[in-house]
């Protein structure tokens, strides 16, 4: 990390952004790890509700799947679905709809901030440790011959 941090600095970056919403430990941990760097840490989502920022990223265009699933806050056959207004509505209501209670990881595959989306096909979803880890590969295409056609 310090050598990436020492490159940014070095390429005239003052500031990293970091999408946390509100673990106040997770966020003391990243301003600590820039202090020495010379790098400002920036929170632009922070106590943002993530009910609403939920739903404005999916409007937004942002398109994710579940790669990772807390078997004991969420079912196992959450993994690998289409992060979408569908599954925002069958999150129990005690789940964090941004996942920011570790409840969920997700994969971006496409959005405003990709010049084109990547073609994930999902693969094998595996059971281990209490949580449901989803694979995915890309699609074959012109740009992708070199990849796998399927998991």
């Amino acid at each position: 990390m310090r050598e990436v941090c020492a490159r940014a600095v070095s390429e005239n970056i003052d500031a990293i952004a970091f999408g946390d919403l509100f673990l106040e430990d997770i966020r003391a941990y990243r301003e600590a790890q820039l202090q020495a760097t010379g790098l400002k840490p920036l929170f632009p989502l922070w106590q943002q509700p993530t009910s609403t920022l939920a739903r404005e990223m999916t409007a937004g265009g942002l398109r994710a799947r579940l790669s990772c699933v807390d078997t004991k806050k969420l079912p196992a056959s959450f993994a690998s679905r289409e992060f979408d207004e569908t599954l925002l509505g069958e999150l129990p209501c005690d789940t964090d709809p941004c996942g920011e209670r570790g409840e969920f990881h997700t994969c971006v595959y496409a959005g405003p901030m990709f010049d084109s989306p990547l073609a994930l096909e999902p693969g094998e979803i595996v059971l281990r440790d209490g949580f449901a880890y989803a694979d995915f590969c890309l699609r074959p295409g012109p740009e992708r011959d070199s990849f796998p056609a399927s998991c």
